[in-house]
């Protein structure tokens, strides 16, 4: 089929379901030492016209699937039998038509505007984007959108506040961590005080905010500040969200190559879930929800509401660390397969004995192939 729009490479995983915009190509910044994403490739600013020629093709090609399914008896809706079709490599329909497929399947209600940094566009022409969006999608309940907290802190209160009239609903942005030498150290390009003021003027426009920080990020240098000060960051934003993204150090990236000098060396998983626990047992005074919903994170099950559920937060670590050795090491493996979400999985019997007995093998031969064959199988999450 010739209808299509450009796309960008990434979206935040709770976004999976959104429609994708591109805005901008590409980072803006590009020097963080953690990330790959955009390496060698150069910041663009989409025009206006540009974007909205293609919000026009994603239209047309909704227009064209809702007619599709009428044709084919659906009366309109994106049935499991029409997604099958689409998606079927011999159907002719390329990747903007499986996009707004899917988007269309999960109900049309959300929008994600790409790349890394989209309201480093001039508030009005990032208003008439979103203007235009809504009005060729009227069924669209939230739009959302990265954001660098520098350029958060450049946008004021009122500019913000008419991208959130606009149809603007949420911001996210990568804090990784509050604490300025680590900061300075992956090349954030971005201080502690930079994150609160951007933070804190998002929050006061009514656009809700979801903050991103990395356990592990500190390595064994600054494990300690980096939860503490990380923690005193959100406290001062409160944020709507925090969501935990534990470090995974990529081959590539700036950070890889500290490692393969000696300048960084990054924390296993129990010191990394201990250095979570600090930084929850320091969060105060927010109503803030946490969330733990990617597999780098050891402990998937810590999502909670601030402040009434931190107790309950800090007792699942509690009760990991009060497992013995084995079990602990029995939810690493299974973690990490995919078999294990929650502590309360190794009450599955018939699991545990499978587990226990792989479990005994790497015991018999020792920690170190455990450990190796832990880190192959988070890097094939990357």
């Amino acid at each position: 089929m010739g209808l299509s729009f450009e796309q960008g490479p990434i979206r935040p995983p709770s976004e999976a379901r959104s429609l994708l915009i591109r805005a901008t190509r590409n980072c803006p910044w590009n020097k963080c030492a953690f990330c790959r994403t955009y390496q060698r490739k150069k910041f663009e600013l989409r025009s206006v016209e540009e974007i909205k020629d293609d919000i026009r093709q994603a239209k047309a090609i909704a227009d064209d699937i809702k007619a599709l399914s009428w044709k084919c008896g659906g009366a309109g809706e994106v049935t499991d039998s029409l997604v099958r079709f689409i998606y079927n490599e011999g159907s002719g329909y390329n990747d903007s038509y499986r996009s707004v497929c899917a988007w269309l399947y999960w109900g049309g209600a959300s929008v994600f505007l790409q790349d890394a940094n989209s309201l480093i566009l001039k508030t009005e022409d990032l208003v008439e984007i979103l203007s235009f969006l809504k009005n060729q999608f009227p069924s669209v309940q939230r739009i959302t959108s990265y954001c660098r907290s520098k350029t958060a802190a450049r946008k004021t209160v009122a500019e913000l506040k008419r991208l959130h009239d606009a149809g603007l609903s949420r911001i996210h942005i990568g804090l990784e961590s509050g604490y300025d030498p680590l900061l300075e150290f992956i090349s954030k390009g971005a201080t502690a005080a930079d994150h609160i003021e951007g933070g804190k003027r998002i929050v006061a426009s009514g656009i809700s905010l979801c903050a991103y920080v990395i356990p592990g990020l500190g390595g064994d240098r600054w494990s300690k500040e980096h939860a503490i000060a990380t923690a005193e960051v959100i406290n001062a934003i409160n944020p709507d969200y925090v969501r935990l993204r534990s470090l995974q150090v990529v081959k590539g990236t700036g950070l890889y190559e500290l490692m393969q000098n000696g300048e960084f060396t990054p924390a296993e998983d129990e010191h990394t879930v201990k250095e979570i626990r600090l930084f929850i047992d320091h969060l105060d005074g927010i109503q803030t929800t946490l969330v733990s919903d990617h597999i780098l994170n050891l402990l998937e099950e810590l999502e909670g509401k601030l402040p009434g559920e931190k107790e309950r937060l800090l007792s699942v670590i509690d009760r990991y660390f009060s497992l013995p050795q084995k079990d602990r090491m029995i939810f690493r493996l299974g973690r990490r397969q995919g078999i294990y979400r929650r502590l309360s999985d190794l009450d599955d019997g018939a699991t545990y004995q499978q587990m226990k007995a792989l479990i005994d093998e790497y015991v018999e031969d020792g920690s170190e192939r455990f450990d190796e064959d832990l880190k192959r199988l988070v890097n094939n999450y990357i």
